[in-house]
């Protein structure tokens, strides 16, 4: 039997209460009672809110900072992503045409040393978060994806990434047992981690520090020196919008990022036998390089968690309350795991489960800070959030305590967006828009072209990814 939703499988895995102080999933940090002031207000208890949380209070010990959560700490993305801790950075090409190539191979470095840095803070402050540097390894599986295989290597190389290995067919098989894999390419930019883990180690070193949380408190507006919530007013010079897929419920930013759905599932752990035949024994996490692409690690109990985006967006920018992913995008992951894995054909699905991310209408993550106001955010990470949100922790830092440093100068600072298209344009849109990936993948695979389909390159330019 498959439990559909509960937050993630994460949460299922993981249910104990945190070392210290003690306390369970269904009882959260106490909610704020009444106003209350601070120097800086941080809206989201995600990664990017408690990074940036975390680094205000290690430069600034005397700083007062609260961070307020609608539910409790983790609840979004952070609890429920892939546990891909690896460089890539939304929005790069992007910055490279608006800024030029240094300034963009510039974010990209600060990006490969991030992964090595959340690293290392996590080993500092005792986060056991199951972290195995592995790598990442995206796939090829067709020749219209080794086409795009290739290009990619070669950009990662152009943007200073000269550690990067390129892979024939035998290589990756060698690597894990993928069926009709015809190439890949590896970086060593990546780590497994076991996303709620992090997320509620970050939490307690925060508190430790002398960060204030309060969970079960939902922000409904936040402006100029103020979040207000249904139980008081938190007054700061500074306030943070760090909400990433559930902005849009904010008053005023129903159109800011578009929150998307992605979806994963979990097998039931595999036996030695099974991956011995499997092989995947660095522990990459894995990706391919299909227009509707999949995502994927060997947890540290020896299971696949894989996912995809189903279905990509719900009417009116809505989002689920508790993971229940539909039946039929199950069904679709499965076979997507059953098509790279054969041999896991009937491997029993014990878990599935849904979360949104952050996407902006050109596709760029941002960090913001608005001199005049105070008001500030950092997000729209389309999906390579969990290293990127404490690059964006850190780059917050130094724009609150308005030091001028190679964070603040990087292409993704104060950079603006226009806002996405009212409704039903925003569903018709996205809607036609997967259809389309999914329609160009389906032709690709059956034409065995080397060429990337047109129908794909038409959703490329409308979409605004490139």
């Amino acid at each position: 039997m498959t439990i559909n939703g509960g937050i993630s499988f994460w949460y299922a895995t993981h249910p104990g209460p945190p070392a210290t102080p003690s306390r369970t999933l269904h009882t959260p940090r106490t909610p704020l009672t009444a106003h209350a002031t601070a120097d800086v207000v941080i809206v989201g208890g995600g990664y990017t809110g408690l990074w940036t949380a975390y680094y205000l209070k290690q430069a600034a010990p005397d700083l007062r900072v609260t961070v307020l959560e609608q539910k409790f700490c983790g609840y979004g993305a952070s609890g429920r992503n892939g546990g891909w801790l690896y460089n890539g950075i939304a929005g790069r090409d992007r910055y490279a045409a608006l800024h030029g190539r240094q300034a963009a191979r510039s974010l990209q470095q600060a990006m490969n040393g991030t992964v090595t840095e959340v690293i290392d803070v996590a080993a500092k402050e005792g986060i056991d978060a199951d972290i195995h540097r592995g790598g990442v390894l995206e796939v090829a599986r067709t020749p219209a994806q080794l086409g795009r295989l290739k290009a990619f290597h070669a950009a990662e190389l152009a943007f200073g990434e000269t550690d990067r290995e390129l892979h024939d067919a035998a290589a990756t098989r060698t690597r894990i047992g993928i069926a009709d894999a015809v190439g890949s390419s590896w970086s060593p930019h990546g780590a497994r981690i076991h996303p709620l883990k992090l997320v509620r180690g970050l939490a307690e070193a925060c508190e430790r520090l002398g960060v204030v949380i309060h969970e079960s408190t939902p922000v409904t507006e936040i402006s100029a020196g103020k979040a207000v919530t249904p139980y008081g007013t938190v007054r700061a010079p500074h306030v943070l919008r760090c909400t990433e897929g559930f902005t849009a419920a904010l008053k005023g930013q129903k159109r800011s990022w578009l929150p998307m759905n992605s979806s994963m599932i979990a097998t039931a752990p595999l036996s030695a036998e099974t991956w011995a035949q499997l092989g995947w024994s660095g522990r990459e996490v894995l990706g391919d390089m299909a227009h509707a692409y999949m995502y994927a690690q060997r947890t540290a109990d020896d299971r696949i968690a894989i996912g995809g985006r189903g279905v990509p967006y719900r009417f009116g920018s809505r989002t689920d309350n508790d993971g229940r992913t539909q039946p039929a995008t199950v069904d679709s992951l499965r076979d997507l795991l059953f098509s790279f894995f054969p041999a896991l054909t009937g491997t029993e699905i014990t878990h599935a489960w849904s979360g949104v991310l952050g996407v902006p209408r050109d596709w760029c993550a941002t960090v913001t800070l608005d001199r005049t106001t105070g008001v500030g955010w950092a997000g729209g990470y389309v999906g390579s959030g969990v290293a990127t949100a404490n690059l964006a922790g850190r780059t917050l830092r130094d724009l609150v305590l308005g030091e001028s440093t190679e964070l603040t100068a990087l292409p993704w600072v104060n950079h603006r967006v226009r806002r996405w298209e009212p409704e039903p344009l925003r569903w018709l849109g996205v809607q036609a828009l997967y259809a389309a990936y999914r329609e160009a993948d389906r032709r690709e695979a059956a034409s065995h072209t080397p060429r990337t389909d047109p129908l794909a390159r038409l959703a490329d330019r409308i979409s605004g990814r490139h």
